[in-house]
């Protein structure tokens, strides 16, 4: 489903304008050299990943958009003019997940097992490339609030979210790139 005025479509169905593009271009030099890359496996962001000259980068299947069921590749006003109750339980209640595909909640235990399993185990900077809900369900898990915020949080296109993995936590930074 593509939420028509977040600007994040859900399982990575709109495609990097040239704008996009040219923004990617620019912000890659000044990524920090990361020991490992990953990249949600959607075109979109595997096409940011090869812009920002992010060669390599593994598809990681953890990092995947919220699977949002029938309602895939239809905007939010759309679905809302037909089912506005099931939209309003999806946008209230992190458990609803009335198209058939992942709540909030589902989409959140996903990324945070990758974040505490997979990606806590790597040594060196790991960087990642994911849609703006998987940002948004690791800056949850980084910071310990409840996944009722889930919705209050804005992640804009080539948003720079740091984790770092300090103590068995996360602690999280915005905005610009961290060299340490």
């Amino acid at each position: 489903m593509r939420e028509a005025s977040a600007g994040d479509h859900a399982e990575g169905e709109a495609p990097v304008d040239e704008a996009g593009v040219r923004a990617a271009r620019a912000l890659g030099p000044g990524l920090p050299a990361a020991a490992h890359r990953f990249v949600s496996p959607s075109a979109r962001c595997r096409r940011t990943a090869e812009e920002l000259g992010l060669s390599g980068a593994v598809a990681e299947p953890a990092l995947r958009g919220c699977a949002t069921g029938r309602w895939r590749g239809r905007t939010l006003d759309e679905v809302a003019a037909e089912e506005p109750e099931a939209v309003m339980a999806w946008l209230t209640d992190p458990a609803a997940a009335p198209h058939g595909g992942e709540s909030v909640r589902q989409l959140w235990a996903r990324v945070a097992g990758w974040l505490d399993g997979s990606a806590a185990g790597l040594t060196g900077r790991v960087l990642a490339v994911a849609e703006p809900d998987v940002v948004r369900a690791a800056a949850l898990d980084a910071l310990g609030v409840p996944d009722e915020a889930f919705r209050r949080l804005d992640v804009p296109p080539l948003a720079v979210v740091e984790l770092t993995g300090r103590a068995d936590r996360w602690n999280l930074r915005l905005g610009g790139l961290g060299t340490g």
